[in-house]
């Protein structure tokens, strides 16, 4: 379903200290995650990003949220965001209104398309967790993300 896996590095390869850099190997990392990702929705005939699945989430979750909101619970600015909601909404899977409360925002909704997709990306979005986590047992799946939710706060906090 996903690409196959990525060729190991020659052994020959003398990489240094990067085995050793958190940094390194969370890039290398979330690489092959992607990759594994955009596999498994392109052998479902499907196109949507990592970014694009947390954003529908987000909107899924909280109806009425504005773009300002959302851009910074994804952590991206404005004008990075509004291409993206350009992209979602020309699909049919969302819809911004004005906000009843605030002239000046939009609201973001899921169109009923949209809510029939999300639960489709969904589940193919489970199959790839499933994958990437295959070599894992659930306990140790959530000290990972326990660990790395430490690093990202401690990065942040700098």
């Amino acid at each position: 379903m996903g690409r196959p896996p990525a060729k190991p590095i020659p052994p020959e390869l003398d990489r240094g200290v990067l085995p050793t850099l958190l940094g390194y190997v969370l890039r290398r990392t979330q690489s092959a995650v992607f990759a594994d990702f955009a596999g498994t929705f392109q052998a479902a005939g499907a196109a949507l990003t990592p970014g694009e699945f947390g954003l529908l989430i987000l909107v899924s979750r909280n109806t009425g949220l504005s773009q300002m909101a959302l851009a910074r619970a994804l952590g991206i600015d404005r004008s990075t965001l509004v291409p993206i909601l350009d992209r979602l909404q020309a699909r049919g899977l969302l819809v911004r209104r004005r906000s009843p409360t605030d002239g000046r925002t939009h609201a973001l909704r899921l169109t009923p398309s949209g809510e029939k997709a999300l639960t489709r990306f969904t589940s193919l979005v489970r199959a790839h967790e499933k994958r990437i986590a295959s070599r894992l047992s659930t306990a140790e799946t959530l000290k990972l993300i326990e660990l790395l939710e430490k690093v990202r706060a401690g990065a942040r906090s700098l």
